[in-house]
């Protein structure tokens, strides 16, 4: 039987109860800890499970942590709390993936970088950037990895219903955030990002559109099989991640397209944008995870 790394999650609402539902189909990822500030229906739904919980924060967590330690923690509350949360859970050893824009650790996409991340130095804190980091710096990272890009452009369309008012009010954060990714991960020399809440009824679902320009005229053959396979790649963890048709290519331009559709876990199937982020932030746990094992 393969062993479990045991995992807390930090903020028991739509994302951190979305991420438990991954988190319980895992084989080498096993929750056991709910962390919130308060008794509410995502504490009662993880009591539900068998986890335990803490209604004092993380500090609940430490002052009990010898009674059931954990090798990871999910952060799925907000920038203003994730540094302390880090900061005390670092200290015990803890490897902190971090679903907030507070970008402490690196800026990890897990089919792009992950890999180089933990190669050379391990690090206690990752950064998963933003939802529609997580959608498409993969398509520019498949187009920059067969030829130069000086520019990328993305625009991320997300369902209003999926848009709770922490991402709201983090806009700003969101746009920097993900434009720098865009260059620092996806490879382009400058980034751009877009977000668009649409409010239609019944939702869409969660669209992105990825233009690059190239600095030669664009290798059409070669960069369509970048991204067919970079798309079936995301698809190993967001099997709804759906490339919508071929990349349109003219000159040294390239548009791709793609929609996102949710598991439906817990969230609904049309919210992609969140499945994203807690597909992508379980991978990133899972893969850690392997390596130390196959490290022994």
């Amino acid at each position: 039987m393969t062993k479990k790394f045991k995992a807390a999650i930090i903020g028991p609402g739509n994302i951190g109860t979305d991420l438990l539902m991954k988190c319980l189909r895992s084989d080498v990822i096993e929750p056991v800890w709910m962390v919130g500030i308060e008794e509410s229906a995502g504490i009662k739904r993880a009591r539900e499970y068998g986890l335990r919980v803490s209604t004092d924060g993380v500090d609940g967590l430490v002052a009990a942590f010898n009674e059931a330690p954990v090798d990871f923690a999910f952060d799925a509350t907000s920038a203003y709390v994730h540094a302390e949360n880090s900061r005390k859970l670092n200290k015990l050893g803890v490897m902190m993936i971090d679903l907030t824009p507070a970008a402490i650790g690196p800026y990890c996409v897990p089919p792009v970088n992950l890999d180089a991340i933990m190669a050379d130095t391990p690090k206690d804190n990752v950064n998963m950037v933003t939802c529609g980091g997580q959608a498409t710096i993969p398509l520019v990272a498949s187009v920059s990895r067969v030829q130069p890009v000086s520019y990328a452009e993305i625009v991320a369309t997300v369902a209003s219903k999926s848009v709770g008012m922490g991402t709201r009010d983090n806009i700003d954060e969101f746009t920097r955030t993900t434009s720098a990714a865009i260059a620092q991960v996806g490879g382009a020399d400058e980034g751009k990002a877009i977000i668009i809440i649409n409010p239609a009824e019944p939702p869409l679902i969660m669209r992105d559109t990825v233009h690059c320009l190239t600095k030669e005229p664009a290798d059409a053959e070669a960069i369509t099989a970048s991204v067919k396979d970079m798309i079936k790649e995301v698809q190993t963890y967001v099997p709804g991640y759906r490339l919508l048709n071929d990349p349109i290519i003219d000159g040294n331009r390239v548009t791709i397209t793609v929609e996102v559709e949710g598991l439906g876990d817990f969230l609904p199937k049309y919210a992609g944008n969140l499945d994203i982020m807690t597909a992508a932030g379980l991978k990133t746990a899972e893969m850690i995870a392997r390596r130390k094992l196959a490290a022994g």
